[in-house]
């Protein structure tokens, strides 16, 4: 069951967290689903336009969001926050947010957060991957690499998966590595999972990182 199951949905509760934390009556939930996705992808979308920082890595780790009566408080946790940590750019963002929510009874306050070990975290790892190879690099030199700077952020294994038209090839195939131990079956293992889609000239390629961080 572990290997057919999403590792963080299997996890909530015990070594996992919700991204998202706010009670909605049922007629609202979806409402308020679609909002918490528009703001994701106007931060997202923000980022990948102002902040370019290299080889096309957002690091943008995750978003959390948090919301109240009056207030939507929103935790961007980022691996290379730079630039952005600036007052006038997180202004900036707030704005942009704010106007794409059109909301007018509660405030919006974005706090940035940055992560101890940027590679250690798969959304920024597909990232990384995702750049390698677009500019066509090999695949399995982008993911050897990967995995090399995943093990410099003392994680204790890893599994990187890609499906696709890989190098250019004329039929799809999955290829895999994976480094150390991954126990996807354990409950109480922390696995840090993440899907990510990547866009090259021979087609879409699908993107999937499991890293095992450590054991309860």
């Amino acid at each position: 069951m572990g290997q057919k199951i999403n590792p963080l949905g299997f996890r909530l509760g015990a070594t996992q967290g919700h991204h998202s934390r706010w009670f909605a009556q049922p007629k609202n939930y979806s409402e308020d689903l679609q909002e918490d996705q528009k703001i994701r992808n106007c931060i997202k979308n923000y980022v990948q336009k102002n902040m370019k920082i290299s080889s096309s890595v957002e690091g943008i780790s995750c978003i959390e969001i948090q919301k109240r009566i009056d207030l939507i408080q929103v935790i961007i946790y980022m691996g290379f926050p730079k630039l952005l940590i600036e007052p006038r750019r997180i202004e900036e963002l707030q704005m942009t947010v704010q106007k794409e929510l059109n909301c007018v009874n509660r405030k919006l306050n974005i706090a940035i957060t940055r992560i101890e070990n940027p590679y250690g975290n798969p959304n920024i790892l597909a990232e990384f991957i995702a750049g390698q190879l677009k500019n066509r690099v090999s695949f399995r030199k982008a993911i050897k690499k990967a995995i090399e700077l995943t093990e410099q952020a003392g994680t204790k294994g890893i599994q990187v998966q890609i499906a696709g038209r890989i190098d250019g090839k004329e039929i799809a195939r999955v290829e895999w590595i994976r480094e150390g131990r991954v126990p996807l079956q354990t409950i109480r293992a922390k696995i840090d999972y993440c899907s990510y889609t990547v866009r090259t000239i021979y087609g879409v390629l699908g993107i999937k990182i499991w890293i095992f961080i450590e054991e309860e």
